[in-house]
């Protein structure tokens, strides 16, 4: 079939009125943009910066819910087991956290699903939980993260899960971890039966034979450790395992697999960075909003500022997206996972992850 290519000539007076168009309504919409009202007419549109749209709330138990997010076309699956960052304006203020994928790669509708867990005086996960209403517009970024199983599953699984642990797990059940080449047990802890994320799906795939599942309610059984865990799984040593919760828990399953020297098969994830080192504070001061505060060395700086009421940029908060980073005017700071001490002379503008990093000194933020 021929094809009719429009000659130079004829084709440059067409994008010259175009562009002398823009113009006009870039003046006449001014301070906003077109493309502005295009994202409110079609916030999901190709082009546009990752945004999403949240569909449904759907409670699962008194502290979480699942959010069903149409994600704009822009979006690129996910693998499960990742997670997103989420932007939402809270109080007008935009807020950037990380949560698990926890959706099926097969839904029809072509929405994804996040399960929060609202955590005390947690501003984000208890607007999401309690406060927020289908309809609302949200950023996103695309999934990240390396706690997936392998595209060789293994042959024999163990997943040992706490609170909102459980939802990369999930994400991992819903697209078939315990399909018929592996044998997959799950010990997971809540406070109680009635805090169980997931609680009905979870006992359906027992029942069913599609999995072990060990509960333990810690307000019962109490916390849930390596020689529990041991006890209820005796073959856990020739398992490989995928461990998600508290950073107490899992530091001691690190410590256990470690003497068995079976660290090579255990894969954890977290939801909070590891604070190893810490060490005394000091005066933190942002140059720009002409705001001190006085930090202690185990607090990360991202944290302190918010609490004195500087807004901050913030991520996924564990030292792994890059959204906090700042540049460090002058002084010294730690960085709490290793306690590694990097510092700063006028001039240098050296930059740092306020939410690894605490002062360890005096310190001067470019923010």
């Amino acid at each position: 079939m021929a094809t009719t290519v429009p000659h130079p000539s004829s084709a440059r007076p067409w994008t010259a009125l175009r562009d002398r168009l823009l113009k006009v309504a870039e003046l006449v919409t001014t301070p906003l943009l077109p493309t502005d009202y295009l994202d409110l007419v079609d916030p999901l549109r190709s082009g546009a910066d990752l945004r999403g749209r949240i569909e449904a709330v759907q409670h699962e138990t008194r502290d979480a819910a699942t959010l069903v997010i149409r994600p704009g076309r822009g979006w690129r699956t996910h693998t499960p087991g990742q997670y997103i960052r989420l932007g939402i304006d809270v109080n007008g203020v935009r807020q950037w956290r990380a949560y698990s994928v926890t959706s099926d790669l097969g839904r029809q509708d072509g929405c994804i699903t996040i399960t929060v867990k609202a955590i005390p005086d947690g501003k984000v996960s208890n607007h999401l939980v309690h406060r927020t209403r289908p309809g609302t517009v949200i950023q996103l970024d695309q999934a990240a993260g390396e706690f997936v199983l392998p595209a060789e599953r293994p042959g024999k699984a163990l997943f040992i899960t706490a609170g909102s642990g459980i939802t990369p797990v999930m994400g991992m059940l819903r697209n078939r971890a315990h399909d018929d080449a592996t044998d997959v047990v799950l010990v997971h802890s809540a406070p109680t039966a009635d805090d169980v994320i997931f609680a009905g799906e979870l006992r359906a795939l027992a029942a069913g034979g599609r999995i072990r599942l060990v509960e333990r309610h810690t307000d019962a059984d109490g916390m849930l450790d390596p020689a529990t865990i041991a006890e209820l799984v005796p073959d856990l040593h020739e398992r490989s395992t995928y461990a998600c919760g508290p950073v107490g828990m899992l530091e001691a399953l690190e410590a256990h697999w470690e003497t068995a020297a079976l660290t090579d098969r255990l894969y954890t994830e977290r939801f909070r960075p590891r604070v190893l080192v810490t060490g005394e504070g000091g005066t933190v001061s942002f140059a720009r909003s002409g705001t001190t505060v006085d930090a202690d060395g185990a607090t990360p700086i991202l944290d302190a500022a918010e609490d004195a009421g500087v807004l901050m940029p913030s991520g996924c908060r564990m030292g792994i997206c890059y959204g906090c980073v700042l540049p460090l005017r002058e002084g010294a700071v730690r960085d709490l996972r290793n306690g590694e001490i990097t510092t700063a002379a006028p001039g240098d503008g050296v930059l740092i992850q306020t939410c690894v990093s605490a002062a360890a000194g005096a310190c001067d933020i470019d923010h």
